[in-house]
Parts: C-alpha cells; sequence; structure tokens
C-alpha cells in the first residue's frame, strides 16, 4: 500500500510490485479513501477517519477479490510501509480479513507519532485522526490482545518519524502471546530503507515468510529464512 496516508499508487512499472508477481503471487495496490488523484470528495473521506476507511477499504479489496474467484481467502497477506505499515497493523488488530501480515517502519502509536514527528508535519494528522480518544482507540500498540495470526515487522533503528521502539513493542507482544513473529532491525537505516541490500531482504523475507506461514510451499529462489519465533524450533 501506499504511504502518505495521502499518496497516490499508479498503474506503472513498480519493480517491488514486479518481484512478486514474476513469482506467481497475485498483488493488488489499494488507493483507499483519502488518496489523491480522484477528487477533493473521495481525498476527504479520511478525514478523521484514518485507521477505518484505509482499512475497510483494503479489507473490502481483499474480499472482493475472493468473491470474484481471483485470491484465495486462507492466504491473504497485507504489507506495507510507513502509513502503510499503520493500516497493515490495524488491519491485522482490529480485522480478521488478513492471514498474516508485513509492516515496514508502520506506525503502531499514532500519538507518539504525533508528538514526536518533524515539524512539516507535525499537525498533519489533526485533522485525519480527531480526538484523543481516537488517536488512542485506533493505535495498534494498545491492542496487541487483539492481533492473531503472524507479522513480521522490518524497523530502521535510526528511524525518527516511527522509533524502534514501536516495533519492538509488538514484536514483544506477540511473541509472548505464542504468535509467530519475526523482527528485522537495520543498522544505518531510517523512515524507508535506502541500501540495497537491505531493500533486497526485506522483499525476500517477506515473501518467504508468506509462503512458509500461509502459503505452505517452498519458494523457488534460493533463500535462507530468518528464525521465526513461535514457529521454528
Amino acid at each position: 500500500m501506499a504511504g502518505g496516508p495521502t499518496s497516490e499508487t499508479r498503474g506503472m512499472l513498480n519493480l517491488s510490485i514486479q518481484y512478486w508477481t514474476s513469482r506467481g503471487w497475485a498483488f493488488v495496490d489499494v488507493n483507499y479513501g483519502g488518496s489523491t488523484g480522484y477528487g477533493r470528495e473521495f481525498r476527504e473521506r479520511l478525514l478523521g477517519r484514518w485507521g477505518i476507511v484505509d482499512v475497510d477499504d483494503c479489507c473490502s479489496c481483499a474480499r472482493f477479490l475472493v468473491d470474484s474467484g481471483k485470491a484465495d481467502e486462507q492466504r491473504l497477506c497485507i504489507t506495507g510501509g510507513s502509513a502503510g505499515g499503520y493500516t497493515t497493523l490495524a488491519a491485522l488488530a482490529f480485522r480478521d480479513t488478513f492471514k498474516a501480515g508485513a509492516s515496514l517502519y508502520g506506525v503502531a502509536d499514532l500519538g507518539m507519532l504525533k508528538a514526536e514527528t518533524h515539524k512539516f508535519e507535525s499537525h498533519y494528522m489533526d485533522n485525519l485522526v480527531g480526538s484523543e480518544k481516537d488517536f488512542f482507540e485506533r493505535s495498534p500498540i494498545n491492542f496487541v490482545d487483539k492481533f492473531s495470526c503472524p507479522i513480521i515487522l522490518f524497523q530502521g533503528l535510526e528511524d525518527k518519524v516511527v522509533p524502534p521502539d514501536q516495533a519492538r513493542t509488538i514484536y514483544r507482544a506477540l511473541k509472548e502471546k505464542g504468535l509467530p513473529v519475526a523482527l528485522v532491525e537495520y543498522e544505518g537505516e531510517q523512515h524507508g530503507f535506502r541500501k540495497a541490500e537491505n531493500i533486497k531482504f526485506t522483499l525476500e523475507q517477506q515473501m518467504v515468510f508468506f509462503a512458509r506461514l500461509v502459503g505452505h510451499f517452498n519458494v523457488a529462489d534460493e533463500i535462507t529464512p530468518i528464525k521465526i519465533d513461535n514457529f521454528d524450533s
């Protein structure tokens, strides 16, 4: 999913998506309500409803693909980075559509993001979320007991937008709960991975994670999977 949360994904060559489709995965990149490119009314659907509209649209999209015979209900996975990572975590915490997820430097605590993000976006979320109660109730980090499926987390240790503690808190909670979970931390990476080897490793480990835990098949690529807590002995 696109980040932002008000950016736009377009129908153009995206090598990260090609990585999946060239290996037989069906991939849909969702322009949920609030994305730019579809007019003001569509963009304003997200006002006061971030964490609701985006999550519902992603779940509805997955359900449509299942109902039309283009996706397997038992093997639906969701992945996203930054705001897309937030939508991923929110979908896994507050809905039961997806069977596994991958969060790349995803926002888990909206309140912390509001308090600690850079000045340029410091009031960006005021219109997107709402009251302090909304900030709390839409933050997946406050409802780790609701997670019920495998998750893999990728985090840059120098991230100033989404501090590493957010991923670590979710990781510890899921590990204690007995769910399959893995956390990959990158030295020297910030909010969005820049090093080619880390971008490659992130794609590979997402695919292997989903293949092992949801698809139940071995990938053709020669990839050594990382250890998954509560799954690998």
